[in-house]
C-alpha cells in the first residue's frame, strides 16, 4: 500500500509543488487543507479538500506543513492526537512554539527543519565543523540572507539554523553566543564571540544564504543558492517518504540524508 501524505495549505505556491512532488514520488495525495476564500482550481480534480487540520491527519499517513508559524503548535497537537506524521517546514517559530513541537514529537514522528533542500543540511553539517576549527577570538562568524520581498520573518530560518550550527561548532548555544543584528547608528563595536546576522529582501529572490568567517589575515565564505522552491517541495516529500513507520521523535533533515 502506497503512503497517503497530505498538504497544509495546497493552495499556495509550495503546496501546488508538494503535490507534484507526492505523485512523482508514487505517493497517494490524500488531501489538502485550504484558507477561506483560497482559489481550487489549480488544485487536481476531485482531491479532497478541507478547512480542519484535524481531518487531513485522519485521511493522511504522513502531513507536509509550510504554511506559518501561527498554526504550527496547533498542527504538531493534532498530528499527536492522531498518529500522524508531521513534516513541518514552517520558519518563524517562536521558542514555545519549537517547545511544543517537541512535546507532540513524544508521540509521533516529527521532521522539522529551517530548510528542506540537501544541498542547505550539508551547509549547516559543514558551517559546524567550520566553527569547531575557527577560534571565535580570532574568527567573527556572519551571517547574510536574502530572500524575496514578500517574506515576513528577519532572520531566516534558515540564517538561524546557521547560527546555531557555528554556535554547536563552538561548543555553546546562539543565544549563549549572542545574536548582532540591524546594525544601524553608532551601534558600538563588534562583540567578540557573537555571531551576526544581516538580512536582505527584494525582488523575488528564492533564497541566499552565505556564511563569513572574518580574521584579520584571511576570510572564509559558504554560500547556497536555491533558484527553485521546487527543490524544497523533493526535499520535504523525501522527508515524508523517510519518515513513515518511524518511531516517535524530533527529527531533523540531517537524519533524513543520513549524516546525522
Amino acid at each position: 500500500m502506497t503512503i497517503r501524505i497530505g498538504i497544509a495549505g495546497i493552495a499556495g505556491r509550495m503546496g501546488r509543488l508538494l503535490a507534484e512532488e507526492i505523485v512523482a514520488a508514487g505517493a497517494t495525495l490524500s488531501g489538502g487543507t485550504i484558507r477561506p476564500g483560497a482559489a481550487l482550481a489549480t488544485l487536481p480534480p476531485g482531491l479532497p479538500v478541507m478547512t480542519d487540520i484535524v481531518a487531513l491527519c485522519e485521511a493522511s499517513d504522513v502531513v507536509i506543513d509550510f504554511t506559518h508559524a501561527r498554526t504550527a503548535r496547533a498542527h504538531a497537537l493534532a498530528a499527536a492526537e492522531t498518529g500522524t506524521v508531521l513534516i513541518l517546514g514552517s520558519s518563524g517559530l517562536s521558542v514555545t512554539d519549537e517547545e511544543a513541537v517537541a512535546e507532540a514529537a513524544h508521540r509521533t514522528p516529527i521532521v522539522y527543519a529551517a530548510n528542506f533542500a540537501p544541498g542547505v543540511n550539508l551547509f549547516l553539517a559543514i558551517a559546524e565543523r567550520m566553527a569547531a576549527a575557527l577560534p571565535p577570538a580570532q574568527y567573527d562568524a556572519e551571517i547574510v540572507e536574502m530572500h524575496h520581498r514578500q517574506k515576513v520573518d528577519a532572520p531566516s530560518g534558515t540564517a538561524v539554523a546557521l547560527g546555531r550550527a557555528v554556535a554547536a561548532g563552538r561548543g555553546t548555544t546562539l543565544e549563549e553566543a549572542g545574536r548582532e543584528s540591524g546594525r544601524d547608528g553608532h551601534c558600538g563595536a563588534r562583540g567578540t564571540g557573537t555571531i551576526g546576522f544581516a538580512a536582505l529582501r527584494g525582488g523575488q529572490v528564492v533564497g541566499e544564504h552565505t556564511l563569513l568567517f572574518a580574521a584579520a589575515s584571511e576570510h572564509i565564505s559558504l554560500t547556497h543558492r536555491s533558484f527553485d522552491r521546487r527543490v524544497y517541495a523533493t526535499g520535504a516529500v523525501r522527508a515524508a517518504l523517510w519518515a513513515a513507520g518511524r518511531t516517535p521523535g524530533l527529527y531533523g533533515m540531517g537524519e533524513v540524508l543520513g549524516i546525522r
